[in-house]
């Protein structure tokens, strides 16, 4: 049974990978050649990663041992392909928008119905796939406020990146520890305008409250802010994942996970356990689907233990929480 953690301890950060090639790679000759020519290079890309960041290897290895699919060495390949792939597509995403993507909305009228009330809603997803793939809001409700809450000194490389790939994603983030004060009122502001505050709800940081929840059969740490957030706001809960499929092809899964969620304070411990436990089983769900898609190159299940060394990230994973 899932109970709340208290205050939990994160993987050692890892230096960002890659490298100024990487980085040219990604931004320049994508832009400028377009992606069939770049995509190519992820192949060796690929290889780089797995010789050389031995942490990664190996957390992509047992994750992909626990949830009961093939562990060797051409699966952990396609585990960092997959990632590398979804890397790339950022740059499309934010300079062409969905033209060079096939996208499949799945459960859209769900969130749509959330937004037609007028409250906004907290859009909660995961190091899955790709989260900026779900700003298909934009393009369908091009007024509709998007704030995504990120932690922009994780990856300082790659933010500094998609900041100059498209300049106006800057305006679109909360930054996760500026003053208390000043972020909740940033999330109030997108609340009262019917918005939608994008979040994710795997990974947590240094000092955050932590809930345990069972996770593919043995306990995680999942952060609690998602839920005491939207419990403060009063906002409904949607859950979002944009999961790769491969070439260019994306589905945008959208699942409403909670019209309204209030967190009493004689009963926060138990109502967050419940609430994480709900979020770990739909997560599992999606994961059985695409286990290639999760991006979380650490050992997730270390429980506030961390070995020294641990990973917290993949190359250029921008990483937002």
């Amino acid at each position: 049974m899932a109970t709340a953690a208290g205050v939990a301890s994160t993987p050692t950060r890892r230096p960002e990978a890659g490298g100024r090639f990487a980085i040219w790679l990604i931004r320049d000759a994508a832009r400028i050649f377009g992606r069939r020519f770049v995509r190519p290079f992820l192949y060796p890309i690929t290889l780089y990663f797995y010789l050389r960041r031995h942490v990664e290897r190996r957390a992509s290895s047992a994750y992909l041992a626990r949830i009961g699919r093939p562990a060797g060495a051409f699966a952990v390949l396609a585990h960092i392909h997959a990632f590398a792939s979804v890397v790339l597509d950022r740059v499309f995403l934010l300079t062409r928008g969905f033209a060079p993507f096939d996208t499949r909305l799945h459960g859209y009228d769900q969130l749509q119905a959330q937004l037609e009330r007028g409250r906004g809603v907290l859009l909660l997803g995961a190091h899955v796939g790709s989260f900026e793939a779900l700003s298909v809001l934009k393009q369908e409700r091009p007024n509709l406020p998007l704030k995504f809450v990120m932690d922009k000194l994780q990856t300082r490389a790659y933010n500094s990146l998609i900041y100059t790939l498209n300049p106006d994603v800057s305006a679109q983030i909360i930054e996760v520890g500026t003053d208390p004060g000043d972020f909740a009122l940033q999330l109030q502001a997108v609340a009262q305008r019917g918005g939608v505050v994008g979040m994710l709800g795997d990974r947590i940081r240094a000092g955050e409250t932590a809930v345990s929840a069972a996770f593919f059969d043995a306990p995680a740490d999942f952060p609690a802010a998602p839920y005491l957030i939207a419990s403060m706001l009063k906002l409904p809960i949607v859950l979002g994942f944009g999961i790769y499929r491969g070439g260019n092809r994306y589905d945008l899964h959208f699942e409403l996970f909670a019209e309204e969620l209030r967190i009493e304070r004689g009963q926060r411990a138990a109502q967050l356990g419940d609430v994480a436990q709900r979020y770990a089983a739909r997560l599992e769900h999606y994961l059985r689907l695409a286990p290639y898609n999760w991006f979380n190159f650490y050992d997730f299940w270390q429980c506030r233990a961390p070995a020294p060394g641990a990973g917290q990230g993949a190359p250029g994973d921008a990483g937002l929480s």
